[in-house]
């Protein structure tokens, strides 16, 4: 089975962007959200990618991601998305063996900037940058088919 090891945090500073190597703007949808899983379909540039991900809280989850025809992505996340689209850019930045991935996002989560990491084992160590802040890999506000229906600009603390 397909897992994700994936840890989320705040940011405390702009410095990482001083870092960036590359970036990407990504729009995504959700065609399902259940207790059980969540089913994405994600396009970037020319690309798109349909991504099913298990609906459990903690950094370690199932995901299994399929490229698919990008006019094919288009045309379900118009006919079939649930709710409005996420819109971000992502920046990629490389600190030691691994890769932060900052997401910056864009229209009804405007404001919202958090980092990823991914990693291979839980207890595995890695670099944590100054501008790094408070994790929140274990609250779901900020699992991104949850800013789909409760977005940053209706967040109140």
């Amino acid at each position: 089975m397909a897992k994700e090891i994936e840890r989320k945090f705040l940011l405390v500073s702009d410095a990482w962007r001083e870092e960036v190597s590359t970036s990407c703007h990504y729009s995504q949808g959700y065609l399902s959200n259940s207790e059980r899983v969540s089913i994405r379909i994600r396009t970037s540039g020319e690309k798109a990618y349909l991504n099913f991900k298990s609906a459990t809280l903690g950094i370690t989850r199932s995901e299994y991601e399929y490229e698919i025809p990008l006019a094919d992505a288009d045309e379900m996340l118009a006919s079939f998305s649930e709710g409005p689209l996420i819109e971000k850019v992502r920046y990629f930045v490389k600190r030691g063996n691994h890769t932060w991935e900052i997401d910056v996002f864009e229209g009804a989560n405007a404001g919202l900037v958090v980092a990823e990491i991914e990693l291979q084992d839980e207890n595995e160590a890695f670099e944590r940058p100054a501008w790094i802040g408070d994790e929140v890999s274990d609250d779901p506000r900020y699992y991104n088919v949850c800013l789909v229906t409760h977005p940053y600009c209706e967040w109140t603390d």
